[in-house]
C-alpha cells in the first residue's frame, strides 16, 4: 500500500545517505496514519528523537491522528503532552485528536479536561472540536 511504498522510499533514502528532513519523514508519518499504521506511523515518530530532524506541528498531528483513529486513546494524550512539554506550537488540529481519541472512548472526562485546556490556551475552537467533545 501507500504507507509501504513511503517507508520504502524514506528507507532508500536513509540508506544511501540522502537527507530527508522533516517534510520525507512527515510524509511518510501522515501516509501510515491515513491506512492505519499507527504503530509504523510511531516507529518513524521515535526515530526522529534520535536524528537531527527534530518533530513539528505536522508529525505530532498525524501521529495523534494516527492514535485517534485505532483507538490509542492514552497514546494519543502521551503525544499531546510530549508535544506541549517540547515547546512545540500545538493548534487546533492537535487538541481536536486527542479530544476526539477520547470521545470515541467514551472518556468524556478527558475529552473535557483537554476542551479546557483548549480554552485556556486561546486556541480556535470549530464544530469538530464540539463534535468530538460531546
Amino acid at each position: 500500500g501507500e504507507w509501504e511504498r513511503a517507508l520504502h522510499v524514506y528507507s532508500a533514502m536513509s540508506q544511501n545517505k540522502v537527507e530527508s528532513g522533516s517534510i520525507a519523514l512527515n510524509a511518510a508519518i501522515s501516509a501510515c496514519e491515513k491506512c492505519n499504521q499507527w504503530k509504523q506511523a510511531l516507529q518513524l515518530f521515535s526515530m526522529m528523537a534520535g536524528s537531527e530532524v527534530k518533530p513539528d506541528t505536522v508529525a505530532f498531528n498525524a501521529i495523534m491522528s494516527a492514535c485517534e483513529k485505532v483507538g490509542e486513546w492514552e497514546k494519543a494524550l502521551q503525544v499531546l503532552s510530549l508535544m506541549i512539554q517540547s515547546l512545540v506550537d500545538s493548534d487546533t488540529i492537535s487538541f481536536n485528536a486527542a479530544i476526539s481519541a477520547c470521545g470515541k472512548n467514551a472518556k468524556w472526562e478527558k475529552a473535557l479536561q483537554i476542551f479546557d485546556t483548549m480554552s485556556q490556551r486561546k486556541l480556535e475552537t470549530n464544530t469538530i472540536t464540539f463534535n468530538a467533545a460531546i
